[in-house]
């Protein structure tokens, strides 16, 4: 704890020397969603590998850059892209940049992803707002707070009865509506990949009560909250999960599927950083 400590302190030490941005609000991207990005006024961007302690990006989909700047006239720090428990990372380094947006000061934390649709009321290109998860690999052991736990930093057994903030869900919505969008509200759940699901699977997810199903995120959302953070998360249904008529899944057309529907994304996501 104390080492990773040092490295958050270095960390903000090397940012604060690039950039006079102090942001409250902290932004994490991820597949087919580093246009938003651009959408800041950006002070500084920096790359992954130049973060110290940050792993570098290698999702071809993940920008792999730290902008910080304004958006909607809001101060903000944005992780341009994530990384991912197939690529072989540690969750300690997954959920890095969310410990560090903490030591930077961010309270609120947004997510986003591209996530598969195993809600067959819904189409391709849906936006959803998160409003509660299914953590399947931490029910079997699979947890960023497993191993000593620090409380300074939070609580041995933090309470995830309201995972995502239900202020920020209704901004969110509030949002959507005065762009005339249409934004989902539903069950993520988690799974580690990256083999997309079988048939028999998405059958099972779907009797879990989930509506979308996807490679990450909850890790950050369970760090953040461990933390005190508020989190308001995302989902751009990029395939459509029908165990009963299952077509072979092209990652090109999930990402053009989410590039497809981010200018919607964005949106919504300027029009509610705008209110914090």
């Amino acid at each position: 704890m104390h080492a990773l400590k040092e490295q958050l302190d270095e960390a903000v030490k090397s940012i604060h020397g690039k950039t006079k941005v102090r942001a409250k609000v902290g932004i994490v991207l991820g597949t087919g969603l580093g246009a938003l990005g651009k959408e800041v006024e950006a002070d500084v961007r920096i790359p992954f590998g130049e973060i110290p302690g940050m792993a570098k990006a290698s999702v071809q989909s993940h920008g792999g850059e730290f902008v910080a700047g304004q958006l909607n006239g809001t101060d903000v720090y944005v992780f341009e892209g994530r990384l991912h428990f197939y690529e072989g990372h540690s969750l300690a380094d997954i959920v890095y940049p969310v410990r560090l947006l903490k030591a930077l000061g961010c309270d609120t934390v947004v997510l986003s992803n591209a996530a598969g649709g195993l809600n067959l009321d819904w189409k391709l290109g849906d936006l959803m707002v998160i409003e509660d998860h299914i953590n399947l690999p931490g029910l079997v052991g699979t947890s960023p707070l497993v191993g000593p736990n620090d409380e300074t930093i939070g609580p041995r057994f933090p309470d995830m009865s309201r995972p995502y903030d239900p202020e920020l869900i209704s901004k969110a919505h509030a949002a959507a509506k005065e762009h005339g969008l249409e934004l989902r509200e539903g069950v993520y759940v988690w799974v580690t990949g990256p083999t997309l699901e079988s048939r028999a699977e998405y059958r099972m997810l779907r009797n879990f009560g989930a509506d979308v199903v996807g490679m990450s995120t909850v890790p950050e959302v369970i760090t953040a909250r461990h933390m005190g953070m508020k989190v308001v998360a995302f989902s751009i249904c990029t395939d459509m999960c029908d165990p009963d008529h299952l077509e072979e899944a092209d990652i090109d057309t999930i990402i053009k599927t989410a590039g497809s529907a981010e200018p919607k994304l964005t949106k919504i996501v300027k029009t509610l950083v705008g209110s914090l």
